[in-house]
């Protein structure tokens, strides 16, 4: 996400380092490479100069310039600078007490604002909340039915009405039967334009005063850069709008909209797309988006993340089993296939500190062919094998393998690192979220890696209770050093 706008941050950082004595030249030079790294990735030039002007104005005094180490001084107030200018941002959608809360999407043709629905559908289900879906957008004719697929996906009611060509009687209508099924949202999804026109803000105005919603968003693409910013003040002017969900982050965006859309407009950014899939919305948050945009990484997004990958019953039993020493094989399998999930885990590599250089090696076709493979290896076991694996012997890994068609030395690796895996995730049982996001992507990094080293990794047996810092940074060695040992064996 912004590759271009990070590097050439990091790029003004650097600059600073290894400096004998900084001067107010040499800060001035690395000011200077902030200021182009923005410009290049689109930003409003009104908003790069005002950015700029207070990042100086930090930059620039005593305490930065005698700093023992002031390119981390200058790293924090451009993290600030970020945030400040992407926030405040309240992320919460507010419910009313009594009846349905309406949300409105509005948005240009090709802004993703009907998979959008779709997202913020599946993001309200994570909260229990139950929406409906209502299908406005009768300009483009596989809306309708786009909507209905996406419905079906995620058991999510949708209200359309064939032939009916006023969305603002469609609209009414949805509105009345999520009041008959007891629904606490509804989204309507209204129509788009390949360009901003009178008939379009005539036909969301109409909405707007005869369905009056409680909250208007405009989706748009994050790729358009500055077009981005100009349809959020367009629609802003007719709408009155209270926020913007900004999709496309995943791919080519130079995160100029991004950094540029609440200063110009006064709308702040709600929610953003990070992938194609349902579950890749996230509710926006200025820390965090600045923390990415500096390669500091989003801890709590991972988190969040990690969170999502299952259920809180799910995720109870499942810590009562890793604290108790009681998780097999069929367990651990059962947590590969979620947090195989496409995209999910490169989501959440590229949200830690430091680990966005792993993101594409786990996205990769390869990774994903070593997970299914640990998968099928094992289905191939028997049940008792699977809660005791100390049974596999020569005989049975030779019949496992042939059972998955795989050779008879990769069964030994399977059941090398799950006897390593199973104390190292007894001890994190209870631990922090943080510490199972963690946990999370060592296991998948380890297994599609199938590295060799593994197996002798030492790690002292947990007790199912919180770890105390030493073992915490024990831990962290030996993951550093798994690291280092993968980095070797890849530039061999």
């Amino acid at each position: 996400m912004f590759d271009n706008l990070s590097d050439g941050l990091q790029s003004a950082f650097k600059s600073l380092r290894g400096k004998g004595k900084l001067t107010e030249g040499n800060m001035r030079e690395g000011l200077e490479i902030v200021q182009r790294s923005l410009l290049e990735a689109d930003v409003s030039y009104p908003v790069v100069q005002e950015f700029m002007k207070h990042v100086s104005e930090r930059a620039l005094g005593k305490k930065v310039l005698l700093s023992l180490r002031p390119e981390e001084e200058l790293v924090r107030i451009v993290h600030s600078e970020l945030v400040s200018i992407l926030g405040p941002v309240d992320p919460a959608i507010h419910l009313k007490k009594d009846g349905p809360t309406i949300i409105m999407l509005c948005g240009l043709q090709g802004s993703g604002k009907t998979t959008t629905c779709g997202k913020l559908s599946q993001l309200l289900k994570e909260q229990n909340i139950k929406p409906t879906l209502v299908a406005a957008d009768l300009q483009r004719p596989a809306a309708i039915e786009q909507l209905h697929v996406i419905g079906r996906q995620l058991d999510v009611p949708v209200y359309s009405e064939p032939g009916n060509q006023d969305p603002v009687q469609v609209c009414r209508n949805g509105v009345a039967k999520a009041i008959e099924e007891d629904a606490r949202v509804v989204i309507l999804d209204t129509a788009g334009r390949l360009a901003i026109d009178e008939a379009l803000m005539a036909e969301l105005g109409r909405i707007d005063s005869k369905v009056h919603p409680d909250q208007v968003y405009l989706v748009v693409d994050g790729m358009t850069g500055q077009d981005a910013v100009n349809s959020a003040d367009a629609f802003n002017k007719a709408l009155e709008l209270d926020g913007v969900i900004m999709t496309k982050l995943d791919g080519d965006a130079r995160g100029g909209a991004l950094l540029s859309v609440k200063h110009v407009t006064g709308v702040p950014i709600k929610f953003i797309g990070t992938g194609e899939h349902l579950d890749a919305l996230e509710p926006f948050r200025p820390e965090g988006m600045a923390g990415r945009i500096l390669q500091m990484g989003d801890i709590v997004a991972a988190a969040a993340e990690a969170h999502r990958i299952v259920d809180e019953k799910e995720r109870e039993e499942l810590e009562a089993k890793m604290a108790s020493g009681d998780f097999t094989l069929d367990d651990f399998k059962n947590m590969m296939e979620k947090v195989n999930k496409p995209g999910l885990m490169g989501r959440m590599m590229g949200l830690m500190p430091g680990m966005g250089q792993f993101k594409e090696a786990l996205e990769s076709e390869e990774a994903a062919g070593g997970i299914r493979q640990t998968i099928g290896a094992i289905n191939s076991m028997t049940a008792q094998e699977r809660r005791n694996p100390k049974l596999i012997d020569a005989a049975r890994r030779t019949r496992i393998a042939k059972g998955a068609g795989v050779q008879t030395p990769v069964i030994t690796q399977l059941v090398k690192q799950f006897e390593v895996m199973k104390p190292l995730m007894q001890g994190m049982a209870g631990g922090s979220m943080m510490d199972r996001a963690q946990m999370m992507q060592q296991l998948q990094g380890a297994m599609a890696s199938g590295d060799p080293n593994l197996g002798h990794m030492k790690v002292k047996k947990g007790t199912g209770k919180r770890l105390s810092n030493a073992e915490r940074a024990k831990m962290r060695k030996q993951r550093d050093k798994l690291k280092r040992q993968k980095k070797r064996s890849k530039n061999r």
